[in-house]
């Protein structure tokens, strides 16, 4: 009959809304949230922006307890040790790029940054001139890369679930993959130099992650 029709299709259309949900789901978790991919892109976004915050901070009172001591105001030329990680010069590069590839991009900064500002913070802990909130916020900066990375790797795995990119770049997010984060060059660069540099790179991987956003999900706030 025609009632039963309907029924039946009612049924199988549900179980279709539920299978797809679910395949979002992240890992499959019991009682996991439904998160939407441009949900989680917000939410690195604003934990990037979080990091550059503090970044910003950091760089400024570094130079006010430090390099007015050291006569160093004014000195302009760093030593980045990302600077091996090519990268996408302003916003109409970033957006000809693949997607694939500026997701990649990403990925390897934040890998590059995670031994560097663990290690900061530990010379950091050393000064008694660096006051006590300043060298915790030099621990909270090299949390949040850790952290952001892993919410980096949550909308990875989003898009590859739905077809967006390619699965070839599923293992980028880890250390062993990049060459940058295990590379001696940091240990070369002074305090300053790395501050300096990760405030760059913090306002890069912002500026990217927004590009990213508005390439995949244009009608969520862009």
């Amino acid at each position: 009959s025609p009632v039963f029709v309907v029924l039946v299709c009612l049924a199988f259309c549900s179980r279709l809304s539920s299978m797809k949900a679910a395949s979002i789901c992240t890992n499959g978790q019991t009682g996991c949230h439904f998160i939407s991919l441009a949900n989680l892109f917000d939410r690195v976004i604003q934990h990037s922006a979080r990091m550059h915050g503090i970044s910003n901070d950091l760089h400024s009172e570094f130079e006010l307890y430090f390099l007015p001591s050291k006569n160093q105001i004014g000195r302009v030329s760093h030593n980045c040790h990302t600077s091996t990680i090519l990268t996408p010069n302003g916003k109409e590069n970033a957006q000809r790029i693949a997607r694939e590839e500026l997701t990649e991009v990403i990925l390897k900064l934040l890998v590059a940054w995670r031994d560097p500002l663990w290690h900061f913070h530990q010379d950091m802990a050393q000064h008694h001139e660096f006051n006590n909130f300043s060298s915790n916020k030099s621990l909270e900066m090299s949390d949040m890369v850790h952290e952001l990375r892993k919410g980096v790797q949550k909308v990875v795995e989003k898009m590859q679930m739905l077809g967006i990119i390619s699965p070839s770049i599923g293992n980028l997010g880890t250390p062993e993959a990049l060459l940058a984060s295990d590379s001696a060059e940091w240990r070369l660069m002074n305090d300053y130099d790395l501050l300096y540099c990760f405030r760059r790179d913090s306002n890069k991987i912002q500026h990217y992650l927004k590009i990213l956003k508005c390439r995949i999900v244009p009608e969520h706030g862009c």
